[in-house]
């Protein structure tokens, strides 16, 4: 699997789109609200810069979600320095995701955005600049000492590649047979193996931010995690008992099930400090875990109808993960996948509370 090319969220407009199914991660950028806007005053309070303060947003995707945290930063800066009694410097944002993603349902919006910002803050178009970085944030993207703020929420899970050491060297069977990440049939070397490559890929995101931001700027990173790492409870453990039933209809070949796994692992809050302080590069301000339901987001909560509910959840996962599973399973059976999924969703949701474990941290380049 060429990663770099197939991750990527529903492209568009759509019924199916990201840009038209992300509400839930709208809910979890509201959730953090408080850490983002400790970390811009701090910064602020701290090495604001004269002229121009210089943020990126790694992993923004497509939709509305991007522009209403850039709209919610210039909001911060503004307040801030109108309490500190000083200009609010200009705003140039980078826009960083890969290379499929639809940054052009993000430039679509920025006429209005523009327009609005002008009206609220009488702020002309070179008060705040807007472009984008095409490139995976698993290695350099800017200059040294140039960022003043990072921000990414939701995108730090997914890993630059499918780990190594899935499949037995000595036979070419592979270890998570049924599987497509990992869970409770895995065995131990499965989640050894992501572990591995999870490790690799944050250390050098790590260091990869600490060249460019400068000394005393933030970075807040938000992403999906897992109260116990090797047995996660995830929601693609689902997905992947769906495929497997599909697999033993002849719907999909059962040896593209066995050999599919997915670039993605929810680490421990644990894991994530350990590695942090291993690489010496950043100060932990703030390290907090928290969860939300499956169908957070959806308009009218837990009064919808169930079927509502579940084709809210349904949609929500098919916008984030249908381009990487149609390029294995092809695009014929993603209708049925995804319908199946609703109606599994529908069961689990007249049962108990189904929640995303989520990890947001809080950092200071050292």
């Amino acid at each position: 699997m060429e990663v770099e090319k197939v991750l990527h969220m529903n492209a568009g407009l759509g019924r199916s789109s990201y840009a038209h199914n992300s509400l839930l991660q709208r809910a979890v950028l509201m959730n953090v609200k408080q850490v983002r806007e400790e970390s811009i005053k701090e910064l602020c309070c701290t090495i604001l810069p004269d002229d121009c303060l210089i943020m990126a947003d790694l992993g923004c995707s497509s939709g509305p979600n991007a522009l209403s945290m850039v709209s919610e930063v210039i909001d911060i800066i503004d307040g801030t320095c109108r309490n500190l009694h000083r200009p609010a410097p200009k705003l140039k944002v980078f826009l960083n995701d890969l290379f499929g993603n639809d940054f052009n349902a993000i430039f679509k919006l920025l006429p209005d955005f523009y327009k609005r910002l002008e009206e609220e803050k009488g702020t002309d178009i070179g008060q705040c600049l807007i472009s984008a970085t095409p490139r995976s944030f698993y290695g350099e993207l800017f200059p040294s000492n140039f960022l003043h703020f990072v921000h990414s929420s939701y995108s730090i899970h997914f890993l630059s590649k499918v780990p190594n050491g899935l499949v037995n060297e000595k036979n070419g069977e592979p270890l998570n047979k049924g599987n497509i990440y990992i869970a409770k049939t895995s065995p131990p070397e499965v989640w050894k193996a992501y572990y591995a490559q999870y490790k690799t890929d944050f250390t050098l995101f790590l260091r990869s931010r600490s060249k460019e931001i400068v000394h005393g700027g933030r970075m807040m990173l938000t992403f999906l995690g897992s109260i116990k790492s090797d047995d996660p409870d995830n929601v693609y453990e689902y997905i992947g008992m769906i495929l497997n039933n599909m697999a033993l209809e002849g719907l999909i070949e059962e040896r593209k099930l066995d050999m599919f796994n997915l670039p993605y692992y929810a680490p421990t809050a644990e894991e994530v400090r350990m590695l942090i302080d291993e690489a010496g590069l950043f100060s932990i301000n703030k390290l907090e875990t928290f969860t939300v339901d499956w169908d957070v987001g959806c308009h009218g909560g837990n009064g919808m109808k169930l079927e509502s509910r579940a084709k809210f959840v349904a949609d929500t996962m098919r916008a984030v993960a249908e381009p990487l599973l149609a390029s294995e399973f092809g695009e014929a059976i993603m209708d049925e996948l995804f319908l199946r999924f609703k109606d599994m969703v529908m069961g689990l949701l007249a049962t108990k509370k189904m929640k995303y474990f989520n990890i947001v941290v809080s950092m200071t380049r050292k």
